[in-house]
């Protein structure tokens, strides 16, 4: 049973992460409130599955000619060298501290989102 809530919160945030919502915003708080996984399993998993859809989705968008590649490499780089860095600060911090920290993201994110969402409205 449990490897179908499984498939179900990945195929749930495998949507959203098609929509340009951020699946990890479905995928890490399902794993870990409702299926009881560690903090950092559940981030880890959440940056392993995140891969395969980030080459694909860059595949379709340099197909449809939507992809930048003037300064792609100032973004590039510096992106790399934090994305590892962060993830061996993450390694040593507590799961505590580590929930509580994604949790001020993404009610950082909601409001952002509703602040976009009521500057879209007012136009």
């Amino acid at each position: 049973m449990s490897f179908i809530l499984f498939m179900v919160a990945g195929f749930f945030s495998g949507v959203l992460g098609g929509m340009g919502m951020g699946g990890g915003t479905i995928l890490i708080p399902a794993l870990t409130v409702l299926l009881g996984v560690e903090q950092h399993v559940a981030q880890a998993t959440n940056l392993i599955a995140f891969l395969p859809m980030a080459a694909f989705t860059l595949k379709i968008h340099k197909d449809n000619g939507l992809l930048k590649t003037e300064g792609l490499l100032t973004l590039v780089i510096p992106a790399l060298v934090l994305s590892v860095a962060a993830g061996f600060v993450a390694a040593l911090l507590p799961s505590e501290v580590l929930k509580k920290l994604f949790g001020a993201f993404l009610v950082f994110l909601a409001v952002k989102l509703l602040l976009d969402t009521r500057v879209s409205f007012a136009k």
